[in-house]
């Protein structure tokens, strides 16, 4: 690297390595940004030598990319922002810290996937779903897919694994030079009726979709997720064991052994470290305290929701509600989710915006409980367990409550 890179990348090191020893956070963001102050072009200097695949969506992104580094680590040392610092400063940081290693896997804020693109040149890029999320500042659905689209456009070598299931993603992908092609279902489809072409109506059949008034339709897939596990473009199927909840786990893993197949990793060879995942930065975390065993669950969209609700036991469940700057100041998205799942359970609220939360509840006709604190929470509950579903601060909140579970 030139020099200038080098000192940007180590007081990049040094700055994040202060950061948490002070105890101001895990260091993610700072040192990237602090070192892209000294040399602007310091993310590219880092990318450069090594193989990069981006992993970027709605939801889904900090899972696969965890499931992603555990499939590529027989490979070699893999570069990642385990922490979920997805937007250039934390990459820089991530790198950095990482030092040289022949491989890097980030997770890519959608908005940002066009810089990273520019700035790491990456063999592969994994493109998970779009939908609504953070309502008072993200860009509309099929104006992120119009960014993708465009994106994609101006790295035609780059290798695409989108999802074959999302209309949006299809679209923005479809004109890549190189796209495989996977398919772990799709749940949620209210971002998803219109045509993102031409305007006409997405029609469903099963598991196939197609625009009633131009050619855009469902390609046919290459990995596909079968019962509990994945068939590869042979017709081999492998079984996927994890020890993350929720059928749509199995889902990421597919896209990630759909990724870690463009750097060679055979999905036998992969799919046996896929297992060794048990939670990421907190997400389905299980502590015991108290005498109660807590389970962590992140959820900050309607999509996001609806998969937590699948992966939740009927067990007490606590949901906390925070509008800081990461989660979105707007909650009007708490109406666009069905919490009906949660009928005859014990629901417990909290957070900063619990009441906008118990209008909700209360339209939907579910009984609650308000509590001002997790320790109030944790008191109310008898022992056993306790579901816990939070958008990003509060679910930070309380991961800090638990010794910043990882």
């Amino acid at each position: 690297m030139p020099l200038r890179a080098k000192v940007a990348s180590s007081v990049s090191r040094t700055a994040a390595a202060l950061s948490r020893a002070a105890g101001r956070g895990d260091g993610s963001v700072i040192g990237g940004w602090i070192g892209l102050k000294i040399d602007p072009e310091l993310l590219a200097h880092l990318a450069a030598g090594r193989s990069v695949a981006l992993i970027s969506g709605t939801n889904g992104k900090t899972t696969t990319t965890k499931l992603t580094v555990a499939a590529l680590e027989g490979l070699g040392r893999v570069a990642t922002n385990a922490f979920g610092a997805n937007m250039p400063t934390g990459h820089t940081s991530a790198l950095a810290k990482a030092g040289a290693t022949p491989y890097a896997v980030l997770e890519v804020d959608e908005h940002y996937l066009a810089r990273v693109l520019d700035e790491t040149r990456p063999r592969a890029v994994a493109l998970l779903n779009l939908s609504r999320d953070q309502l008072d500042r993200a860009k509309e659905v099929a104006m992120m897919a119009q960014m993708w689209r465009e994106a994609l456009a101006h790295h035609p070598g780059v290798h695409v694994v989108a999802n074959a299931d999302d209309p949006m993603v299809v679209w923005a992908a479809q004109r890549s030079g190189a796209v495989t092609w996977f398919s772990a279902g799709q749940r949620w489809h209210d971002d998803s009726w219109v045509c993102p072409e031409c305007g006409g109506a997405i029609e469903r059949a099963g598991g196939d979709w197609r625009c009633t008034s131009c050619p855009l339709r469902r390609p046919r897939p290459h990995w596909v997720v079968e019962e509990d596990g994945v068939v590869d473009p042979t017709g081999a199927w492998h079984q996927v064991k994890l020890q993350l909840p929720g059928t749509v786990n199995i889902g990421n893993a597919a896209t990630a052994l759909a990724v870690a197949a463009q750097f060679g990793v055979r999905p036998a060879d992969a799919v046996l470290r896929l297992s060794s995942v048990t939670s990421v930065a907190g997400r389905y975390a299980q502590v015991e305290r108290d005498g109660r065993l807590i389970r962590l669950l992140l959820a900050k969209n309607p999509a996001s929701w609806l998969e937590a609700f699948d992966m939740a036991e009927a067990a007490p469940t606590l949901l906390s509600i925070n509008a800081r700057d990461p989660d979105g100041l707007d909650t009007s998205w708490l109406f666009d989710v069905d919490f009906s799942p949660l009928y005859g359970r014990r629901v417990l609220i909290t957070g900063d915006r619990a009441y906008d939360l118990a209008v909700r509840l209360q339209v939907n006709g579910i009984p609650f409980e308000h509590v001002t604190t997790f320790a109030d929470a944790i008191a109310a509950v008898p022992p056993g367990r306790l579901e816990v579903i939070a958008n990003y601060t509060a679910f930070q909140d309380i991961r800090a409550e638990l010794d910043r579970v990882n």
